[in-house]
């Protein structure tokens, strides 16, 4: 057995447990877990919060109305959504989108965890300020003030910060300094962090 398959059947067995989990209440109230969708052999893994209305139908992430903006972004420097692999911090959806409680995110972290461990990606892009205060609690962080950044996680995993698409679809000004001119730089960023690392280098942004 290769690597890569063993790690594939790894991943899909951590997606078995998710879609028979009854860790928390949410799983009284999904239709379907949504535990990821991607490449196993990206250098880069996005997390987003939960699964919303059109995910739970589904069972894949990102393909609402923000889902739909978040492909469009990666279409716009050219990253397929296979090249990269998508997941949320909670696997489920929480109902009327609230955000996931503490206690729902801390029974769904051995998932995230495990999927970490399986695609070992070198960054992963934290989509909104759940995802962020996962991986960095930091009450003094503010999304305005440290999205396009960088920071050291676990492992040597790097962490890199965007707002979540949903953020955006309440603005619809693209004027410089707007949160959608904002993301344009920071997919950018992104791009060129995927080729460096494709390409064995060392991230320079």
């Amino acid at each position: 057995m290769t690597d890569y398959v063993k790690r594939k059947e790894l991943l899909l067995g951590v997606a078995s447990k998710i879609n028979d989990c009854t860790r928390c209440p949410l799983n009284e109230t999904r239709t379907n877990a949504v535990p990821g969708e991607g490449s196993i052999e990206t250098p880069i893994m996005f997390v987003g919060e939960a699964p919303g209305a059109d995910e739970d139908s589904s069972g894949r992430p990102f393909v609402g109305k923000a889902g739909q903006l978040f492909t469009k972004i990666l279409e716009s420097v050219k990253l397929d959504r296979k090249a990269v692999y998508i997941t949320n911090v909670v696997k489920c959806r929480p109902p009327k989108n609230r955000v996931p409680s503490r206690e729902e995110q801390n029974a769904c972290s051995g998932y995230l965890l495990s999927q970490i461990a399986i695609i070992k990606p070198k960054v992963i892009v934290t989509l909104g300020a759940t995802a962020l205060s996962y991986f960095i609690n930091d009450e003094k962080m503010k999304m305005t003030e440290v999205r396009g950044r960088l920071f050291d996680w676990t492992g040597g995993i790097k962490i890199f910060v965007m707002f979540h698409p949903s953020y955006l679809l309440r603005y619809a000004s693209r004027e410089p300094g707007s949160p959608k001119s904002l993301t344009w730089e920071d997919i950018q960023k992104i791009r060129k962090i995927y080729d460096q690392l494709n390409e064995g280098k060392e991230i320079s942004i």
